[in-house]
Parts: C-alpha cells; sequence; structure tokens
C-alpha cells in the first residue's frame, strides 16, 4: 500500500489508507465505488502515480484505486483514426500500437514511458509537442467514466463531429479523479507525420534573453512542433549524472523544433534565435544528434532531484509575456534566497520553475514555498494560470482559488455536487 499512497510530488501530504484495490475492469470499478458510497469511504483513483501535484496522494481512510492493471488496447480502427484503449496502458505503448498502423497520438507528456493514458486524461497532461498539436483534452473523443455514485456511464461520441447535448467528455478530461473515475478512453489519431525533422538550438546569455526569442518566433507565425528552455542549472544537473557535455553549450538553451520538413521554416526558426540575441545557435545535422538535445530535456527534472526534493511549479501565461514571467521567477530566487532552475515548453508559454531545497533543511523549505506561492501569484497577474498540464492536486488549491475567484468556484462544487453527491471521490483536491 505504501507504494501506492503517493505520486510524485514531494512536497505534497499524504494520509494513511484503508485499503488498496487493483482493479481489473469497469465492473469491479463500478462495485468498489458504489460499496465506498454506500459507507461514506473516500475513493481516490490512480493510475502509474508520475503525477506532480499530489493529486493521486491517499487521503485518510481511503480506498486506493489502482487502474493500472486495466491495460488492454481494445481497438485501432486506422479508418476512422481513432483507438479505444484502458486507463493502464501506458502512452508509449499506445504510440507504438498505433505506428503500426501509419498512425500517431499525440500527446507526450515527459512521463510518457511510464505514464497511462487514464491520468493523462484526468489531468489533461501536456507534453513536448503541444505547441503545435495540442494536449490530451483535444484528442479524447469519449470515456467510460464511473461517477461518485456507482454508475458506470459513457459520454462523449466516436466521431469527429457531434454537438449533442453537454461536454461532459471534456467536464471529466482534467478533472483529477474528483468527478468520476475513467475506466476507458476513445482518443482520436492523427497520420505520423512524413517530414524530416528539423532541430534548432540556441543559446542564450540569460532567461530573459532567451524568452525575447521565444515572442519573436510566437510573433513570426512559425508553427514548431516543440520549443522547450533549458537553463544552466538543469544543464549542470544532467551533466553531473549523464556527462553529456551540455553545460559547455552556454547558459541557456532553446530548442526548437519542425515537423514540416521545410528547410526555410528552420532556417527561420534560427534567425529568430539569432536576432533575439543568440549567442550562437545551429540547426541538427541528423536525427540521432537532434534527439540527444531532446533526451537531456527530458532528464532534467530527475537529474535535478538527485540534488535534493524538488518543489515543482507548472505556470502558464501569454507567450508575448514569457520574458518577463522569466525575470520575476528570477526575482523570487533572488528575494527568496532559493535555487530555482527552469525547463519551460516556451512555445506555448507553460514554464516549469524548479525549487531546489537541501534535504532537511527545514529554513530553506519555508523559504521556497513563499516562492512558490508568489511565482502563483504573478502568473494570474499577468493574466496566466497556476497549472498549464500537472493539475491543481494539493498543491496548488490556494493558487487556483485565487485565479478563478468565489462566483466560479460556486460551480465547481454544484458539479461535484451532482455528479459526487457523497463527495468521496478524491475528496480534498482540486476544490
Amino acid at each position: 500500500m505504501a507504494a501506492h499512497a503517493r505520486d510524485q510530488a514531494a512536497w505534497a501530504p499524504e494520509g494513511t489508507a484503508l485499503a488498496l484495490v487493483r482493479a481489473r475492469s469497469a465492473e469491479q470499478v463500478r462495485d468498489v465505488v458504489a460499496l465506498c458510497a454506500e459507507h461514506g469511504v473516500p475513493v481516490v483513483p490512480r493510475g502509474a502515480g508520475t503525477g506532480l501535484s499530489g493529486g493521486a496522494n491517499a487521503v485518510d481512510g481511503c480506498v486506493l484505486l489502482a487502474l493500472g492493471g486495466m491495460d488492454r488496447v481494445l481497438e485501432i480502427d486506422a479508418a476512422e483514426q481513432i483507438a479505444v484503449v484502458q486507463p493502464g496502458v501506458v502512452n508509449d505503448r499506445l504510440r507504438e500500437a498505433v505506428a503500426e498502423h501509419g498512425l500517431w497520438y499525440p500527446p507526450d507528456p515527459a512521463s510518457s514511458p511510464w505514464s497511462t493514458i487514464g491520468g493523462n486524461a484526468a489531468t489533461n497532461a501536456g507534453g513536448v509537442c503541444c505547441v503545435k498539436y495540442g494536449v490530451t483534452r483535444d484528442y479524447v473523443l469519449g470515456l467510460q467514466v464511473v461517477t461518485g455514485t456507482g454508475r458506470l456511464v459513457r459520454v462523449g461520441r466516436r466521431t469527429r463531429k457531434g454537438v449533442a447535448g453537454y461536454d461532459l467528455a471534456g467536464l471529466f478530461v482534467g478533472s483529477e479523479g474528483t468527478l468520476g473515475v475513467i475506466t476507458e478512453v476513445t482518443v482520436r489519431l492523427l497520420p505520423l507525420p512524413r517530414g524530416t525533422p528539423r532541430t534548432v538550438v540556441g543559446a542564450f546569455g540569460s532567461l530573459v534573453a532567451a524568452g525575447e526569442a521565444v515572442a519573436a518566433v510566437a510573433a513570426s507565425g512559425i508553427a514548431p512542433s516543440a520549443l522547450e528552455l533549458v537553463d544552466r542549472y538543469c544543464l549542470r544537473a544532467v551533466d553531473d549524472w549523464k556527462n553529456m557535455g551540455l553545460a559547455d553549450l552556454g547558459d541557456v538553451l532553446l530548442l526548437g523544433r519542425v515537423d514540416s520538413g521545410d528547410e526555410d521554416e528552420a532556417a527561420l526558426l534560427q534567425r529568430c534565435f539569432d536576432e533575439a540575441g543568440a549567442g550562437w545557435s545551429t540547426r541538427s545535422t541528423d536525427a540521432e544528434e537532434a534527439e540527444a538535445l531532446f533526451a537531456a530535456r527530458r532528464l532534467a527534472y530527475p537529474a535535478l532531484e538527485r540534488l535534493g526534493p524538488v518543489l515543482t511549479e507548472d505556470v502558464c501565461v501569454p507567450r508575448g509575456l514569457v520574458p518577463r514571467m522569466l525575470g520575476r521567477i528570477e526575482e523570487h530566487a533572488r528575494i527568496h534566497g532559493v535555487h530555482v532552475a527552469n525547463i519551460a515548453h516556451a512555445g506555448d508559454g507553460n514554464l516549469h520553475p524548479l525549487i531546489v531545497v537541501p534535504a532537511g533543511d527545514e529554513a530553506a523549505r519555508a523559504r521556497a514555498q513563499a516562492a512558490f506561492e508568489a511565482i502563483l501569484d504573478d502568473a494570474i497577474a499577468l493574466g496566466g494560470t497556476v497549472t498549464g498540464e500537472h493539475g491543481v492536486g494539493l498543491l496548488k488549491r490556494r493558487g487556483m482559488h485565487a485565479e478563478v475567484g468565489e462566483d466560479v468556484l460556486e460551480l465547481h462544487r454544484a458539479v461535484k455536487a451532482a455528479l459526487d453527491p457523497a463527495g468521496i471521490l478524491n475528496p480534498g483536491k482540486v476544490i
């Protein structure tokens, strides 16, 4: 049970569970939820536990409902370009399965080798290619869900278009298990990209300068399939771990990718970097080199975890305000005396300041928490949001309440009461 009691959010609290249930079918999920509703026992659904907000953490006296064993790809329809999967199917496994049919499932969170489609849907997970292709909600057509009353229902559709009634499938996506337990997901697929991807790398002397390049790319009309930022702290952490020689490349790197196969588009992306003040820039000469650079981006978070507990931010601001937000993050690091590393899905304004604290240093932990809250407030002040893809969970409830306001919170509570009248589904999370 201890191995299922929390996700990857090291700073989020966890309670003591009453029991662990490893579900193997939608009917088992239905029966467990119905029994818990009858007796007023909380239910905390979970997938692979790769979340970063405490959304899958146990609460006292709960039943942990593990869905990882429901891991079958039920259908791939190449003609309709859809797939139907159980919630425990790992993201990369789905991608591999549909690739055999010449198809592609675009959402690609950094945890894609381990995270499950059910968890991706519950948190509306994003990823590297979201800047061009969108997030999980953009690919979920339909769901099978168990509501808080123990009803097994289907919402959404299989067709490309459909506007019958409210968008209940869209409502469940991103609800973090507070409205229902996802037992099946129907996703839309795209044809595999046929162009040869081109990766452009630019090195900058500061976060703000790199942010100016991001704003320039947004204004240029280019549609990169990825635009990622990695700062010197992350580069050094990856170097110390994997000895990749990245820290010598520059203080801040921007990694851009275009998948259209258009060399002119790659050249324009590089020109945006240069004109925004890149100390140097280059285009990848082969796929292996390009993939190595993006692998370093994915390694940044676990590399930092080796240095101490990481408090992970997930703010998102309008793309034109990325330079200002990066400047404010640096200011809060200085004011609060904390170590902040930065990675970002910079192309869509989704920034991940990572506050690293020495293990056992309670004073530093308190300063880190103060910086965390100040960064949330600044994102809201700039017209952004406190979470772009990780979810609210336990860590961002105050920020979420500040962002949406009391009137909108009442709407959230009304929806929760309708779908989970006993209040047993993942209580204490989100709202």
